[in-house]
């Protein structure tokens, strides 16, 4: 089931439903997109943040396209926890939004209406 995804550097004490990810990472870029998914501590997010966005602070996720077919998010989870008080959702349900964002992104989408519709729809069809 989780072909064309993987997984690394999960601590143990992320809620990570791996199986969900990977219907998710297919129903949005489809089966054939080789996704990287990966786990950082607050300084290597910032330091990535800093070097490819010109943003120097920690974020909760970013992603990166690698090719037209494969792709990498990387999510630094004390910036989930953080911001998912904010959104008052849980941190499980917000790595689940922040990860259809990300995927989103890696489909091409910009920030905005339209993005913003595809994310509610996306979120109402895995229950997020």
């Amino acid at each position: 089931m989780q072909e064309n995804i993987s997984f690394s550097k999960i601590p143990k004490t992320v809620p990570v439903d791996q199986g969900l990810f990977a219907l998710m990472k297919d129903k949005v870029l489809g089966k054939k997109y080789e996704l990287s998914v990966a786990f950082v501590g607050k300084k290597k997010i910032q330091d990535l943040n800093n070097k490819f966005r010109k943003k120097n602070s920690p974020t909760d996720i970013l992603s990166f396209e690698l090719d037209k077919n494969s792709g990498e998010i990387i999510f630094c989870f004390d910036e989930v926890k953080r911001k998912s008080k904010l959104f008052g959702k849980t941190p499980t349900q917000y790595l689940n939004f922040l990860f259809i964002h990300g995927l989103l992104h890696l489909e091409g989408m910009e920030h905005g209406s339209k993005m913003e519709e595809k994310e509610k729809l996306l979120c109402q069809n895995f229950e997020i």
